[in-house]
């Protein structure tokens, strides 16, 4: 079998707040929560599919966590990218409950992106294929 994505990560400055966000905003749906000291094995999955990607939501203690994520904000650089089907309809959606976009939904070619504060230090991108 090839090698497949299984976790992927974001930095976040609170686990706790970040979990709202993504769970209660985005609509992520929870799977693990494992306590490890300090801080959590926290994450999340796609709405629909509990065996899919887990998104780990990864505390930025790191000492090169927050200059990082702080150079990519300053610079208007998404951390990562979610897929959507519908960008306006979701874009509407996300302001309608507070979310500050620093991009409205913009055509690329193939592709229409949106970029959003997730408030937890990062610039996140929603993108539909045109």
């Amino acid at each position: 079998m090839p090698i497949k994505i299984t976790l992927t990560s974001i930095i976040v400055d609170d686990q706790e707040k970040a979990l709202r966000f993504y769970r209660d905003i985005l609509g992520f749906e929870p799977k693990l929560d494992i306590p490890m000291g300090a801080h959590r094995w926290l994450t999340l999955v796609s709405p629909g599919d509990p065996n899919g990607v887990q998104l780990v939501l990864e505390p930025d203690e790191h000492p090169a966590a927050k200059p990082f994520k702080s150079a990519l904000t300053a610079d208007g650089i998404p951390y990562t990218s979610f897929g959507v089907d519908d960008i306006r309809a979701e874009h509407a959606r996300l302001e309608k409950l507070g979310v500050k976009f620093t991009q409205p939904p913009v055509s690329m070619g193939p592709v229409t992106i949106a970029v959003f504060d997730d408030t937890c230090g990062n610039l996140i991108q929603i993108a539909q294929m045109n």
